[in-house]
Protein backbone atom coordinates (compact mmCIF):
# COMPACT_ATOMS: atom_id res chain seq x y z
CA UNK A 1 0.00 0.00 0.00
CA UNK A 2 1.90 3.53 -1.35
CA UNK A 3 -1.29 5.71 -0.58
CA UNK A 4 1.31 7.86 1.40
CA UNK A 5 3.93 8.18 -0.82
CA UNK A 6 6.37 11.09 -1.30
CA UNK A 7 4.35 12.03 2.07
CA UNK A 8 6.28 13.43 5.28
CA UNK A 9 4.45 12.66 8.43
CA UNK A 10 4.99 13.89 12.49
CA UNK A 11 3.89 12.07 14.85
CA UNK A 12 4.28 12.76 18.23
CA UNK A 13 4.36 11.02 21.60
CA UNK A 14 5.24 8.05 18.98
CA UNK A 15 7.77 6.08 21.37
CA UNK A 16 4.65 3.44 22.54
CA UNK A 17 0.69 2.44 22.56
CA UNK A 18 -1.00 4.51 20.32
CA UNK A 19 1.41 6.72 18.56
CA UNK A 20 3.76 3.74 17.54
CA UNK A 21 1.46 2.08 16.02
CA UNK A 22 0.53 5.16 14.50
CA UNK A 23 3.77 6.04 13.17
CA UNK A 24 4.68 2.40 11.81
CA UNK A 25 0.72 2.32 10.12
CA UNK A 26 1.83 5.91 8.27
CA UNK A 27 5.11 4.34 7.33
CA UNK A 28 3.79 0.87 6.12
CA UNK A 29 1.32 3.12 3.45
CA UNK A 30 4.39 4.81 1.82
CA UNK A 31 5.25 8.29 4.16
CA UNK A 32 8.45 8.94 6.26
CA UNK A 33 7.99 9.44 9.78
CA UNK A 34 9.56 11.78 12.12
CA UNK A 35 9.13 9.53 15.76
CA UNK A 36 9.18 12.05 18.35
CA UNK A 37 9.42 11.08 21.87
CA UNK A 38 10.14 12.73 25.24
CA UNK A 39 12.05 10.18 27.30
CA UNK A 40 12.14 7.25 25.60
CA UNK A 41 14.95 6.79 23.17
CA UNK A 42 15.30 3.46 23.37
CA UNK A 43 11.03 3.03 22.29
CA UNK A 44 11.45 5.42 19.48
CA UNK A 45 14.70 4.02 18.40
CA UNK A 46 12.82 0.53 18.25
CA UNK A 47 9.85 2.07 16.07
CA UNK A 48 12.60 3.31 13.55
CA UNK A 49 14.05 0.01 13.18
CA UNK A 50 10.79 -1.65 12.60
CA UNK A 51 9.80 0.91 9.85
CA UNK A 52 13.16 0.65 8.27
CA UNK A 53 13.19 -3.30 8.17
CA UNK A 54 10.05 -2.90 6.26
CA UNK A 55 11.25 -0.99 3.59
CA UNK A 56 10.20 2.85 4.93
CA UNK A 57 12.24 6.06 6.01
CA UNK A 58 11.87 7.27 9.87
CA UNK A 59 14.12 9.27 12.22
CA UNK A 60 13.43 9.15 16.08
CA UNK A 61 13.38 13.38 17.12
CA UNK A 62 13.52 14.08 20.98
CA UNK A 63 11.24 16.85 22.07
CA UNK A 64 8.56 17.94 24.59
CA UNK A 65 5.74 19.54 22.84
CA UNK A 66 4.82 21.82 25.57
CA UNK A 67 7.50 23.70 25.38
CA UNK A 68 7.28 26.34 22.25
CA UNK A 69 11.21 25.39 21.29
CA UNK A 70 10.98 22.08 21.78
CA UNK A 71 7.79 21.83 19.52
CA UNK A 72 9.50 24.16 16.17
CA UNK A 73 12.33 22.00 17.07
CA UNK A 74 10.53 18.61 16.06
CA UNK A 75 9.10 20.31 12.87
CA UNK A 76 12.40 21.84 12.04
CA UNK A 77 13.45 18.05 12.27
CA UNK A 78 11.17 16.90 9.48
CA UNK A 79 11.66 19.81 7.35
CA UNK A 80 15.56 19.34 7.67
CA UNK A 81 15.75 15.09 6.99
CA UNK A 82 12.76 15.28 4.66
CA UNK A 83 12.57 18.56 3.14
CA UNK A 84 8.78 18.84 3.67
CA UNK A 85 5.65 18.16 6.31
CA UNK A 86 2.34 17.14 5.19
CA UNK A 87 1.04 15.32 8.16
CA UNK A 88 0.63 15.83 11.86
CA UNK A 89 -0.36 13.55 14.36
CA UNK A 90 -0.84 15.30 17.91
CA UNK A 91 -0.89 12.11 19.78
CA UNK A 92 1.30 12.98 22.89
CA UNK A 93 -0.64 13.05 26.09
CA UNK A 94 -0.90 12.21 29.53
CA UNK A 95 -3.62 10.60 31.71
CA UNK A 96 -3.98 10.46 35.46
CA UNK A 97 -7.61 10.12 37.12
CA UNK A 98 -8.15 12.25 40.48
CA UNK A 99 -11.22 12.78 42.33
CA UNK A 100 -12.38 16.71 42.44
CA UNK A 101 -11.06 16.58 46.37
CA UNK A 102 -7.39 15.30 44.63
CA UNK A 103 -7.02 18.17 41.98
CA UNK A 104 -4.07 19.97 42.29
CA UNK A 105 -2.84 22.54 40.67
CA UNK A 106 0.29 20.40 39.05
CA UNK A 107 -2.14 17.62 38.20
CA UNK A 108 -3.87 20.49 36.17
CA UNK A 109 -1.51 22.21 34.59
CA UNK A 110 0.94 18.76 33.64
CA UNK A 111 -2.54 17.74 31.81
CA UNK A 112 -3.45 21.15 30.23
CA UNK A 113 0.40 21.95 29.40
CA UNK A 114 0.90 18.34 27.14
CA UNK A 115 -2.75 17.69 25.61
CA UNK A 116 -3.25 21.24 24.75
CA UNK A 117 -0.86 23.85 24.82
CA UNK A 118 1.49 20.81 23.66
CA UNK A 119 -1.27 20.21 20.32
CA UNK A 120 -0.91 23.77 19.66
CA UNK A 121 2.28 24.51 19.92
CA UNK A 122 3.52 21.82 17.34
CA UNK A 123 0.34 22.68 15.32
CA UNK A 124 1.56 26.10 15.18
CA UNK A 125 5.15 25.26 14.07
CA UNK A 126 3.73 22.80 11.45
CA UNK A 127 1.30 25.37 9.79
CA UNK A 128 4.54 27.08 8.50
CA UNK A 129 5.12 24.14 6.44
CA UNK A 130 2.14 22.50 5.67
CA UNK A 131 0.69 23.18 2.26
CA UNK A 132 -2.47 22.11 0.43
CA UNK A 133 -3.78 18.54 0.99
CA UNK A 134 -1.75 18.71 4.07
CA UNK A 135 -3.48 16.88 7.08
CA UNK A 136 -3.67 17.90 11.01
CA UNK A 137 -4.74 15.05 13.07
CA UNK A 138 -5.65 15.26 17.09
CA UNK A 139 -5.45 12.21 18.84
CA UNK A 140 -8.77 12.74 21.75
CA UNK A 141 -10.93 10.70 23.39
CA UNK A 142 -14.70 9.63 24.05
CA UNK A 143 -13.75 10.72 27.60
CA UNK A 144 -15.27 14.26 26.59
CA UNK A 145 -18.76 12.63 25.50
CA UNK A 146 -18.79 10.01 28.19
CA UNK A 147 -17.05 12.28 30.76
CA UNK A 148 -16.26 9.35 33.40
CA UNK A 149 -16.26 10.15 37.11
CA UNK A 150 -12.51 11.10 38.19
CA UNK A 151 -11.32 12.48 35.21
CA UNK A 152 -12.41 15.81 35.20
CA UNK A 153 -9.03 17.63 34.48
CA UNK A 154 -8.36 14.95 31.33
CA UNK A 155 -11.69 14.96 29.95
CA UNK A 156 -11.50 18.88 30.05
CA UNK A 157 -8.19 18.55 28.22
CA UNK A 158 -9.86 16.40 25.46
CA UNK A 159 -13.02 18.63 25.16
CA UNK A 160 -10.36 21.56 24.84
CA UNK A 161 -9.03 19.10 21.84
CA UNK A 162 -12.63 18.59 20.12
CA UNK A 163 -13.33 22.67 20.17
CA UNK A 164 -9.35 23.55 19.20
CA UNK A 165 -10.18 20.71 16.45
CA UNK A 166 -13.07 22.96 15.05
CA UNK A 167 -11.42 26.57 15.50
CA UNK A 168 -8.60 25.01 13.54
CA UNK A 169 -10.27 23.31 10.75
CA UNK A 170 -11.53 27.02 9.50
CA UNK A 171 -8.84 29.09 10.09
CA UNK A 172 -6.64 26.36 8.44
CA UNK A 173 -9.12 25.46 5.57
CA UNK A 174 -8.41 28.20 3.52
CA UNK A 175 -5.31 26.94 3.04
CA UNK A 176 -6.65 23.58 2.16
CA UNK A 177 -5.32 22.31 5.46
CA UNK A 178 -7.33 19.45 6.81
CA UNK A 179 -7.86 19.42 10.54
CA UNK A 180 -9.94 16.61 12.26
CA UNK A 181 -9.79 14.40 15.38
CA UNK A 182 -9.77 10.84 16.47
CA UNK A 183 -11.18 9.67 19.70
CA UNK A 184 -10.79 6.36 20.79
CA UNK A 185 -12.26 4.80 23.46
CA UNK A 186 -10.23 2.40 25.66
CA UNK A 187 -7.17 1.04 23.77
CA UNK A 188 -4.45 -1.77 25.49
CA UNK A 189 -1.57 0.06 25.59
CA UNK A 190 1.62 -0.45 28.02
CA UNK A 191 -0.13 3.10 29.72
CA UNK A 192 -3.44 1.28 30.52
CA UNK A 193 -1.61 -1.50 32.01
CA UNK A 194 0.87 0.30 33.99
CA UNK A 195 -2.61 2.45 35.25
CA UNK A 196 -3.91 -0.56 36.33
CA UNK A 197 -7.07 -0.70 33.66
CA UNK A 198 -5.96 -3.79 31.86
CA UNK A 199 -7.95 -6.69 33.50
CA UNK A 200 -9.88 -4.17 36.03
CA UNK A 201 -13.72 -3.76 36.90
CA UNK A 202 -13.25 -0.40 34.83
CA UNK A 203 -12.76 -2.18 31.99
CA UNK A 204 -15.33 -4.45 31.99
CA UNK A 205 -17.81 -1.72 32.68
CA UNK A 206 -16.68 -0.10 29.35
CA UNK A 207 -17.24 -3.40 27.74
CA UNK A 208 -19.92 -3.48 28.99
CA UNK A 209 -20.83 -0.43 26.84
CA UNK A 210 -19.48 -1.22 23.88
CA UNK A 211 -21.76 -2.68 21.04
CA UNK A 212 -18.51 -4.39 19.30
CA UNK A 213 -17.40 -6.23 22.95
CA UNK A 214 -14.27 -5.48 23.69
CA UNK A 215 -11.35 -2.77 24.06
CA UNK A 216 -9.59 -1.73 21.43
CA UNK A 217 -5.69 -1.92 19.93
CA UNK A 218 -3.41 0.19 18.83
CA UNK A 219 -3.50 -0.85 15.38
CA UNK A 220 -7.29 0.03 15.34
CA UNK A 221 -6.69 4.01 15.75
CA UNK A 222 -3.62 3.57 13.83
CA UNK A 223 -5.70 2.65 10.56
CA UNK A 224 -8.43 5.48 10.81
CA UNK A 225 -5.43 8.00 10.87
CA UNK A 226 -4.09 6.99 8.04
CA UNK A 227 -7.20 7.35 6.18
CA UNK A 228 -7.43 10.73 7.58
CA UNK A 229 -3.95 11.57 6.30
CA UNK A 230 -4.79 10.31 2.65
CA UNK A 231 -6.28 11.90 0.39
CA UNK A 232 -9.06 9.18 0.83
CA UNK A 233 -10.88 11.24 2.74
CA UNK A 234 -10.36 14.43 1.81
CA UNK A 235 -13.91 16.15 2.15
CA UNK A 236 -13.40 15.72 6.08
CA UNK A 237 -12.27 18.56 8.16
CA UNK A 238 -13.37 19.70 11.50
CA UNK A 239 -14.87 16.11 12.36
CA UNK A 240 -14.37 13.73 15.13
CA UNK A 241 -14.24 10.23 14.55
CA UNK A 242 -15.54 8.41 17.43
CA UNK A 243 -13.41 5.38 17.22
CA UNK A 244 -14.21 3.40 20.77
CA UNK A 245 -16.12 0.40 19.19
CA UNK A 246 -19.65 1.78 19.48
CA UNK A 247 -19.41 3.05 22.93
CA UNK A 248 -21.35 6.48 23.30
Amino acid sequence: MSKLKGKVAVVTGASKGIGAAIARALAAAGACVVVNYASSRAGADAVVAEIEKGGGKAVAVRGDVSKAADAQGIVDAAMKQFGRLDILVNNSGVYEFAALENITEAHFHKHFNVNVLGLLLTTQAAAKHLGEGGSVINIGSVVSRVTPPGSAVYTATKAAVDAITGVLSRELGPRRIRVNSVNPGMVETEGAHAAGMIGSDFQQALIAQTPLGRIGKPEDIASIVVFLASDDSHWLTGDQLLAGGGMR
